[in-house]
């Protein structure tokens, strides 16, 4: 289950509230007392909060379960349509899984961890569970380490204080040093790999997009297995083509018709 660091600013109801939808999301439907026992809470607690969020349309009763509603989904794509720049993103995420038939993804940087705001499958792509408006580790992604690459070095400092630098798989860089060494190179090069750092046998290659005032907006990144995504394919010709894509998503976001 998602931990939230926690402060003493926290109100304990809000965070309960949360921990009860965010565990919905993840049994997709589930009843009062396995929720009581998972997040070891008195059942009249998980009753309570599940009548209110039913009562306020986010959660749905069928029978003697619960589940999220479809309100969420709403709200979710409002805020991402609400943001003229990124529906640039979805357009480019299309062309990219099109173009190299593999998985693309646009993400961006929320809290300290990144966010998948498109996700697009070309012909021979892997299917995995990264979906639309998952959560993930920067520092396992080629996107994620292309976004902490460009953020203020404080900033960096301050996401690897609050989420650590867990292993993932047994190739996630976990050492600060050692990740901060690779970021320069990023930074220096303009893209970032993923060896198997996210997901055993994927690799992945990233790329920022930088607004016209500097800051980074998020990063775009093609996957594939490792037996496809290597040599001179994977660490020149995807590299070149997205750091034309940049590119060019940057001038037409510094120059818009």
């Amino acid at each position: 289950m998602p931990k939230t660091p926690t402060t003493t600013d926290n109100i304990k109801s809000v965070e309960t509230a949360f921990a009860i939808m965010e565990l919905l999301a993840e049994s997709q439907q589930t009843g009062v007392t396995d929720i009581a026992t998972e997040l070891e809470l008195a059942k009249s607690t998980v009753h309570n909060h599940l009548t209110t969020l039913k009562n306020l349309d986010y959660v749905v009763r069928e029978g003697e379960k619960y589940r999220l509603s479809w309100r969420f989904l709403k709200l979710g794509e409002e805020i991402r349509d609400n943001h003229p720049k990124y529906r640039l993103f979805q357009r480019h995420t299309e062309n990219l899984a099109s173009h190299f038939e593999e998985r693309a993804q646009f993400i961006v940087e929320e809290n300290g961890k990144g966010v998948y705001l498109f996700r697009e499958t070309g012909t021979h792509a892997v299917r995995t569970d990264s979906g639309v408006g998952k959560r993930i580790f920067l520092h396992s992604t080629a996107a994620g380490k292309a976004i902490l690459a460009h953020l203020p070095e404080s900033r960096v400092h301050d996401i690897i204080e609050t989420w650590g630098l867990p292993p993932v798989t047994s190739y996630t860089i976990t050492d600060r040093e050692e990740l901060l060494t690779e970021l320069e190179t990023i930074k220096e090069q303009g893209y970032a790999f993923n060896r198997e750092e996210n997901l055993e046998r994927l690799n992945a290659v990233g790329v920022p997009v930088r607004d016209p005032d500097g800051g980074v907006i998020g990063a775009m990144s093609v996957s594939g297995p490792s037996h496809r995504l290597k040599g001179q394919y994977f660490e020149q010709e995807i590299p070149d083509f997205l750091l034309g894509l940049a590119n060019e998503i940057e001038l037409n976001l510094a120059y818009p018709r």
